[in-house]
């Protein structure tokens, strides 16, 4: 059995990784449906810097939500 702190990080990590994998297509989108023409380079630098900022923002947000649902 895992003991529930566990459960709320591995839930926590799940939620916020699929908020930043989103963020990151979003912007890979925008730059595909653009008519600027952006270099694959830049497209995919841009998308790993989308998704790490991302992750820096939605970590203290999502945790402590999880949490307080799962352990009250």
């Amino acid at each position: 059995m895992i003991p529930l702190e566990q459960k709320v990080s591995r839930i926590s990590a799940v939620i916020y990784s699929a908020i930043s994998v989103g963020f990151s297509l979003i912007f890979l989108l925008i730059t595909m449906l653009n008519d600027v023409v952006y270099t694959l380079v830049a497209r995919v630098g841009g998308g790993i810097w989308v998704f790490i900022l991302a992750m820096i923002i939605t970590m203290p947000l999502v945790i402590p939500r999880v949490r307080k649902k799962y352990m009250g």
